[in-house]
């Protein structure tokens, strides 16, 4: 029993060395700068139509290697600002700040080309809303600030040289809020964007 207790803890141990050299030689940490590009889907249940602008910003995201396939990431950006619209005419603007959070799958962690998947979650925080004077007259409008919504992504790193990848990401995220007019709820109106974007990661 001894031997045997001793045999399952080398071929464990040897398990664990075998890992070793995909953090060793790059670190469990991938820091990205990327560009991208915001398409809402617009969809309004209020009847008034409504709508944002498509826009590209920059983002900044981190993700941590918890294993040579498996990773975290969270996206980060500072608060961007959108025109509002009431079918076509422009009625006021907000600021959204959405960091998200997914959990990753890496299918081939040490190849040059290394796809991934990802899943988790998004909150928006919605400052700065501003309506034209006679929309906030005769409608006195307002919005949920807050939203959680659903995250899923699918992406590729590609390795350029050693410790530096070109990153291609597209994600889909549930991102909604609740739409005022004097005081009641007027319905719900879901920008649920698609986001694609492009650039470069380092591995520490």
């Amino acid at each position: 029993m001894k031997f045997a207790s001793a045999l399952r803890l080398a071929a464990v141990a040897a398990a664990a060395l075998a890992l070793q050299p995909a953090f060793a030689d790059e670190g469990p940490l991938l820091v990205r700068v990327r560009a991208l590009h915001l398409d809402s889907a617009n969809k309004d249940s209020t009847g008034l139509g409504l709508s944002i602008n498509n826009k590209t910003f920059p983002e900044i995201d981190f993700s941590y290697f918890f294993a040579p396939n498996i990773a975290a990431e969270l996206i980060l950006t500072y608060p961007q600002k959108q025109r509002l619209y009431s079918n076509g005419t422009e009625i006021g603007s907000l600021k959204h700040l959405p960091p998200t959070l997914t959990l990753q799958y890496h299918f081939n962690p040490t190849g040059t080309v290394r796809p991934y998947v990802g899943a988790g979650v998004n909150y928006t925080n919605f400052s700065s809303v501003e309506f034209a004077p006679a929309v906030a007259t005769a409608l006195k409008p307002g919005i949920k600030h807050n939203s959680f919504g659903a995250a899923f992504q699918i992406g590729a790193d590609v390795e350029i040289s050693k410790g530096t990848y070109l990153n291609f990401d597209l994600k889909k995220v549930n991102l909604s809020t609740t739409v005022y007019s004097n005081g009641a709820s007027a319905g719900k109106f879901k920008v649920n964007p698609t986001l694609a974007s492009v650039g470069l990661g380092w591995r520490f």
